[in-house]
């Protein structure tokens, strides 16, 4: 059974940052694409980054291009966001989650089949 756990969420004022990351076990995790989403009550859960198992591909929201960015380390089956220039409509639960196995990586939360019980982002104006 695989197992994702988040830490490194918080409160944090605009403009400052953040590192999530999210520890796997259960299989081989460098075998896996891994991604990043949020939700705030009452919406959909968000697309917003995804990484190939190797790390050489990455995928972001247009939401968080050039503020957030998603790395992963294969040796300690890590996988984090770092996330700069904070907005208060970053505020959300942020979920890690291992993708499905596939050649391209996908913004659809169907397409992951293991989920982290998410990490609390308040971001204060």
């Amino acid at each position: 059974q695989v197992q994702l756990a988040e830490s490194g969420g918080g409160l944090v004022q605009a403009g400052g940052s953040l590192r999530l990351s999210c520890a796997a076990s259960g299989r081989t995790f460098s075998r896996y694409a891994m991604g990043w989403f949020r939700q705030v009550p009452g919406k959909e859960r968000e697309f917003v980054a995804a990484i190939s198992w190797s790390g050489g591909s990455t995928l972001y929201a247009d939401s968080v291009k050039g503020r957030f960015t998603i790395d992963r380390d294969n040796a300690k089956n890590t996988v984090s966001l770092q996330m700069n220039s904070l907005k208060p409509e970053d505020t959300a639960v942020y979920y890690c989650a291992q993708h499905r196995p596939g050649v391209r990586l996908e913004v659809s939360p169907g397409m992951y089949d293991y989920w982290g019980q998410g990490t609390q982002v308040t971001v204060s104006s």
